[in-house]
């Protein structure tokens, strides 16, 4: 007697159709196109993994620039003078002190200026 598979292709064709349960039109309904999407989504969503951190870091840049300038500087001078002043804050916090907390924001922006003018 032979084996019959029907049983194993109706669970495969079942867990990519209810993956594609939010897709429009045909893409949630036929098998086909489903897993073609499904592969589809997830290529997607790896590189928005990847795209979200580069947003995030654009975010931070953009506040820490107005902050700076707020305060009497550019954003590159800033950065430059925290580096040779040998301050390590990543832009995550100074964006966030920048936002909520700027008088401890304005500190490392004198310091910053303190460094740059040893330069000059």
């Amino acid at each position: 007697m032979r084996v019959k598979g029907g049983i194993n292709s109706r669970k495969k064709k079942r867990k990519y159709l209810k993956a594609a349960k939010g897709y429009r039109g045909a893409l949630s309904r036929r098998y086909r196109l489903a897993k073609q999407y499904y592969i589809r989504s997830g290529v997607f969503a790896y590189f928005g993994r990847k795209q979200k951190k580069r947003d995030f870091r654009k975010l931070w840049i953009t506040r820490i620039n107005a902050g700076a300038r707020m305060a009497g500087l550019k954003y590159s001078e800033l950065i430059h003078g925290l580096k040779l002043a040998g301050v390590s804050v990543n832009r995550k916090i100074l964006a966030e002190l920048a936002m909520n907390d700027f008088e401890a924001f304005k500190e490392y922006v004198e310091i910053a200026k303190g460094a740059l003018t040893k330069v000059e």
